[in-house]
């Protein structure tokens, strides 16, 4: 894929699958805007992409607020001259069950997952839809924000929010040629390697310098963070033009297209329905075959 003449911004692109996007979309020619809160992260991000031939600058910002949102356009626009792309994947977790979740950790992710997904594709819209050339905005969700997850409300609240926003601007910035997605990565991060099942395969991985084994790439779609990142490379491309309003996963060896929300079963009844007639007929009517929730728990594979 050729992004020469591109310019992206990453959020949260100062580590991890963020680091691995830039680099990607640098590999391919565009210019990127790096965004981490840590300034020693985004030095060394820059660093990476300038001396392997790419073009780079960084903003030092936390995400979610207009502020650093329009800051990081304006930087674009500043140092490269327009906006083509925008990722936002930046992120935090805080874990808790419902019963423990506090205020703070509930808005804290709220903020940096949603609000700042908000006010970023906001400031990034307004300046593609200025242009008047089209754009890319690639959305990072998850699979809790899909599926759901124990002891994550706040992040598969929002999470699952991401996607539901990709669908409506799909629609919104469609006539200004701006195409919205919603990536699902996989990979072996610092926040998967603490999954029991995957941290012994992925420490030895490590230790070895061999490849995850195909049990974890296939069946679970667990592969580094450079496997998820061809996928942000090639929804930004001039190749995904007619691509828009998908929730789209990648992870190790598998590429897959979530299906959206649909009725499943529907029943009727004149007249409308009672609470007795729900329960008379819910077992055997459009309650017979309910859907599962929560992601499947992984198989630890032998290392």
């Amino acid at each position: 894929m050729d992004l020469q003449g591109k310019v992206a911004v990453v959020t949260g692109s100062g580590r991890g699958l963020g680091l691995a996007y830039a680099q990607a979309l640098a590999a391919a020619g565009a210019a990127v805007v790096v965004n981490d809160i840590d300034p020693t992260a985004v030095d060394t991000a820059v660093g990476t992409l300038t001396s392997a031939g790419g073009r780079a600058v960084g903003v030092v910002a936390a995400v979610g607020d207009t502020a650093a949102a329009e800051q990081l356009v304006e930087t674009a626009v500043r140092e490269f001259g327009r906006l083509d792309v925008l990722v936002t994947n930046a992120g935090i977790l805080r874990d808790r069950v419902l019963w423990k979740m506090a205020d703070d950790d509930f808005d804290a992710v709220v903020k940096v997952h949603l609000r700042a997904t908000f006010t970023c594709a906001r400031a990034a819209a307004i300046r593609m839809r200025a242009q008047g050339t089209g754009g890319r905005l690639v959305l990072i969700s998850s699979p809790a924000g899909q599926r759901g997850n124990f002891g994550q409300t706040n992040y598969a609240a929002a999470k699952a929010g991401v996607v539901a926003m990709a669908r409506t601007w799909a629609m919104e910035l469609a006539k200004a040629r701006i195409t919205v997605n919603a990536v699902i990565p996989v990979a072996a991060t610092d926040m998967t390697k603490t999954i029991p099942a995957f941290a012994p395969v992925i420490a030895e991985a490590e230790r070895t310098g061999t490849p995850l084994p195909d049990r974890l790439r296939k069946d679970e779609g667990l592969g580094t963070v450079e496997d998820v990142a061809g996928l942000i490379t090639f929804l930004a491309s001039d190749a995904a033009e007619d691509v828009t309003g998908q929730a789209i996963g990648i992870g190790g060896d598998r590429l897959a297209l979530w299906a959206h929300p649909t009725e499943k079963s529907v029943a009727f009844a004149d007249g409308g329905w009672s609470a007795d007639e729900i329960g008379a007929r819910w077992h055997s009517g459009v309650g017979a075959e309910p859907e599962t929730y929560g992601i499947p728990a992984p198989q630890a594979p032998e290392v």
